[in-house]
């Protein structure tokens, strides 16, 4: 949009896992695209996408000459035993697709704003070059921590992924005993949960707020497809994490 482009914004449901329907996209639409966005492990619905829908959407890039840019800092944030794929899995990947990835996840380095993107080369160069002309670069305190983290052990990983895999486990036990319906999440930092047909979301965290003083995030704010319900974060530490699903649970006692 900044760049005067024109968004075609793809329909993601919960009866389709969350994933776009390429072959819905009307072929006028597909032969204008430039980019096609995707971003699985996704937020804020923490679906996953299979290898499948990666060959398919490297397939669909090829035939309408559109470039790929996948948005995946979630694929070392997965639980019980699950591995997000990448795209460039996929034989060919590279020709159309690039990968964004970030060390605010795995690393705790929310808020340092340090990322990195692998793929396609002239891709990658003609970002070097926007890039460069916006900013100088990341400051070389966060760059040395950065290589810090990423050369030193990697067990760190797992120890948070078992963190936040007890809390999700808790924050959906929490939800269903609300009577939400809650998909458990393979992966991301996030739970996303439906509200009972005809509650908005926007109604339900005011209700939430008011009554319990638990803030949830309203899914109206991630598209109209999320009207109908709500995120919860797994990065809320245990302590706070556990007060609030205490007092969600004795709400839910009451209703």
């Amino acid at each position: 949009m900044f760049a005067g482009g024109e968004s075609y914004r793809l329909d993601l449901r919960r009866e389709n896992g969350w994933l776009p329907d390429l072959d819905a996209i009307p072929d006028d639409v597909a032969r204008k695209a430039k980019v096609l966005w995707l971003n699985y492990p996704n937020n804020p619905t923490g679906a996953v996408a299979p290898l499948e829908f990666f060959e398919k959407a490297v397939a669909w890039a090829k035939k309408y000459d559109v470039a790929i840019l996948h948005d995946n800092p979630y694929c070392d944030v997965a639980y019980d035993g699950y591995e997000p794929v990448s795209i460039f899995q996929v034989p060919g990947a590279k020709d159309v697709a690039v990968e964004f990835n970030s060390w605010s996840k795995a690393y705790n380095m929310t808020g340092w704003r340090i990322g990195m993107v692998v793929g396609n080369a002239q891709m990658v160069d003609a970002l070097m070059r926007v890039k460069s002309n916006l900013d100088s670069g990341i400051p070389q305190a966060i760059q040395k921590m950065a290589i810090a983290a990423i050369d030193g052990p990697q067990d760190c990983i797992e120890e948070h992924n078992r963190i936040y895999q007890r809390r999700r486990d808790r924050i959906v036990e929490v939800l269903r005993k609300c009577g939400l319906e809650v998909d458990v999440p393979k992966a991301s930092l996030y739970v996303w949960a439906k509200l009972p047909d005809g509650v908005t979301s926007a109604d339900y965290a005011a209700r939430l707020i008011d009554e319990t003083g638990v803030v949830v995030t309203p899914g109206r704010g991630y598209g109209l497809n999320g009207e109908g319900y709500i995120r919860l974060s797994v990065t809320t530490p245990d302590d706070r994490l556990e007060e609030g699903m205490r007092r969600l649970e004795a709400w839910s006692a009451k209703q």
